[in-house]
């Protein structure tokens, strides 16, 4: 039998002789449960729609935990599956609902004795007590907040240089075996004590126990985990983030892996912070030269930059990023060497970054694109604290500290607002070239607002805007101003901090960096060349290493 909650009493279920495993399963898409709940469900119970429709074999028992799982239930049960249905008090600090949880846990006991014809095994259910316990002994990362599925947990604990403690929702299931009794009453009131006395789920009324999952000193880091459309588990989030000294990284997941590639970008920044670093000794200045190759594999285009061994540039390339992540790392470098009259052989090692840099064969090393931007931009200017990165697909964040570590930061990988992409699709409808688009905001006269969050919906609000015979210079500073708003809403989930720094190449977009700094009222530094901040810092990086 399959079960969903930590609050199941899945010791009853063992004294019955049944079998029970834990439905975590990793959609690869909701084509099926789309037809029955909506998308805007959580997405973990329309994970469970989604497996129960394609491998629909064992009876399944929910809890009443919340309404996504009930409604889940209902579909299931709709759809003539065999699914029980198990009445969960929310409060878990009194001792009215241990009584309540006690009856329903007496009716499963009698459901169950006169479905399958057997008197429940008390020995039976005694035995399948896990004393089992995640033993982790000295400094580790704690993966904390709502469920997650094995896939996920199993991606993080392969990127995390220390081990991982999963303290999720259902990873910290502990009900400690209660005392024998040979009355069944007397058992179940005490089981259903122990079952409400484990750390709380964040739906419960008294979490104050989930103290116990922050208050160790051993604890050097945490990965919260959300699932869309769960907003429970956020507001836990939150709250830790301002209390807590220890670095935090919040993820969000649909229960599929579409975002892992934006998820390992995010772990490896957050991991970075977590290692000690070795304090690092002068570079001597040498006559002979040594040179080093950063690559930044982005989704529009890649950059490659050379330096050497007193860090000053020797040259770089900007190539169109391909359908082959490889072939266009290696044009990038292939230019850049070219430009400096150098060969293969004369680089010492070669850092990739980008989402494109673990398949990058001939790299020494790959770093997350956060570090690298953060590197590069404190490099340029060692004044900056805040950094402003507008890719392709996704937009950053990140802050930094007097030493140029990265103290903070935020992406945008849900949506192509706010991004070079949406620039495109904008410059597409209005039939402007990028260029042409930098500067056509700059002088207007009417101040348009362009209110669609989605990129689909904008680029419908910009055809409409033509067709009211809008001025082009007047809808392209709405498109700017709209980015602009975006970016700062990203940037004040966490800290904006002068002095600012805008990279990537939407900051050769001087419409776009203007309606920034005018949000911001202050000044933006942008590199001479943008685009290759990403590519400096890595080459950095493998100078150092």
């Amino acid at each position: 039998m399959k079960y969903v909650c930590k609050y199941t009493p899945i010791e009853i279920l063992a004294g019955f002789g049944i079998n029970t495993e834990l439905l975590n399963p990793t959609a690869e898409n909701y084509e099926l449960s789309d037809q029955y709940i909506h998308s805007n469900v959580c997405s973990y119970s329309r994970s469970i729609i989604e497996e129960r429709l394609r491998d629909y074999s064992d009876p399944i028992i929910l809890t009443s935990c919340c309404d996504s799982i009930e409604r889940a239930g209902d579909v299931l049960k709709n759809l003539g599956q065999e699914v029980y249905i198990i009445n969960l008090p929310h409060h878990n600090d009194n001792c009215c609902s241990k009584l309540l949880y006690q009856k329903e846990l007496i009716r499963l006991i009698e459901d169950l004795s006169k479905v399958m014809n057997k008197n429940f095994d008390v020995e039976k259910f005694y035995d399948s007590f896990d004393s089992k316990t995640e033993e982790i002994s000295g400094k580790y990362v704690s993966v904390m907040g709502a469920r997650i599925n094995s896939d996920l947990l199993e991606l993080i604990k392969n990127e995390s240089p220390l081990p991982i403690k999963n303290n999720t929702c259902t990873g910290i299931r502990s009900v400690a075996k209660p005392p024998k009794t040979d009355d069944i009453e007397e058992l179940m009131t005490r089981y259903s004590d122990m079952l409400l006395s484990q750390i709380p789920c964040i739906r419960m009324s008294d979490i104050s126990k989930r103290r116990d999952l922050i208050e160790d000193p051993n604890l050097c880091g945490i990965i919260y985990n959300t699932v869309n459309f769960c907003d429970f588990y956020s507001f836990e989030y939150s709250r830790l983030k301002t209390a807590l000294n220890v670095p935090i990284l919040k993820i969000e997941t649909d229960y599929t892996l579409l975002a892992t590639e934006q998820i390992k970008t995010r772990l490896g920044a957050f991991y970075v912070n977590l290692v000690v670093k070795p304090k690092k000794n002068k570079r001597k200045t040498s006559t002979s030269h040594t040179y080093y190759a950063g690559i930044d594999n982005g989704s529009t285009s890649t950059n490659a930059v050379i330096i050497d061994n007193n860090n000053n540039i020797i040259s770089f390339a900007i190539v169109p990023t391909g359908v082959k992540v490889a072939e266009s790392a290696q044009k990038a470098l292939d230019e850049a060497l070219n430009k400096a009259g150098l060969e293969i052989e004369d680089i010492s090692k070669i850092v990739t970054t980008g989402y494109g840099r673990a398949r990058i064969d001939f790299r020494t090393k790959d770093v997350t694109e956060i570090t690298c931007h953060a590197k590069g931009a404190y490099f340029l200017n060692p004044n900056v604290r805040t950094i402003i990165d507008i890719g392709g697909q996704d937009s950053k964040v990140i802050r930094l500290d007097e030493n140029g570590n990265v103290t903070d930061f935020v992406m945008n990988d849900k949506c192509a607002a706010g991004t070079g992409r949406f620039i495109e699709m904008m410059a597409q409808s209005l039939q402007l070239t990028l260029e042409e688009m930098s500067t056509y905001g700059l002088k207007w006269n009417e101040d348009i607002a362009i209110s669609s969050m989605c990129s689909v919906f904008a680029q419908s609000e910009v055809v409409s805007l033509i067709a009211s015979d809008k001025k082009l210079e007047d809808i392209v500073h709405g498109i700017n101003n709209s980015i602009a708003s975006k970016v700062i809403s990203l940037g004040k989930r966490g800290k904006l901090e002068r002095e600012f720094m805008m990279t990537g190449g939407v900051a050769r977009n001087i419409g776009v960096v203007r309606a920034i700094e005018e949000k911001l009222e202050a000044e933006i530094t942008v590199p001479e060349e943008p685009d290759i901040c990403g590519a400096l810092g890595a080459a950095l990086i493998a100078s150092e290493n």
